[in-house]
């Protein structure tokens, strides 16, 4: 794991952060019939430039084999790696990278949590009150 804090600490933080988060499985190399090996690379960038964090490791994936011999030559043609291993590394990936943000003081990389638009109550038309108008003298 590697994390750099770009962002003076004597400066506030600017108030709007827009972060990227990128994975890429580098790899799928057999261990044995039943197990393979996903080298993967885990960044997150800033804009403003913040901050850069980077998670780097190993996967473990298991499965029969079949399985395993699928992914591994599904990824020699360039296919994507499946969606089970790739939230696996990204959840964990995710989970160093919020805790490595907190140790450099720089915005974790979460989507802002808000009521989502169609879940806000709405207020019906013929029970909206009107604001009365503020008027200093």
């Amino acid at each position: 794991m590697t994390g750099e804090r770009f962002w003076s600490h004597e400066t506030p933080l600017p108030a709007q952060v827009q972060i990227a988060v990128n994975i890429n499985i580098i790899g799928l190399n057999p261990k044995n019939e039943s197990t393979a090996e996903a080298p993967f690379v885990f960044t997150v960038n800033s804009t403003p430039s913040v901050a850069q964090l980077s998670v780097k490791g190993r996967a473990q994936v298991s499965g029969d084999t079949m399985e395993i011999q699928k992914m591994i030559e599904d990824h020699k043609q360039n296919k994507p790696p499946p969606t089970p291993v790739l939230q696996a590394v990204s959840s964990i990936a995710m989970a160093e990278a919020i805790l490595l943000s907190k140790s450099l003081g720089v915005p974790p990389p979460l989507p802002p949590i808000g009521v989502p638009a169609d879940q806000q109550p709405v207020t019906p038309p013929q029970t909206q009150s009107k604001r009365p108008e503020t008027h200093y003298s």
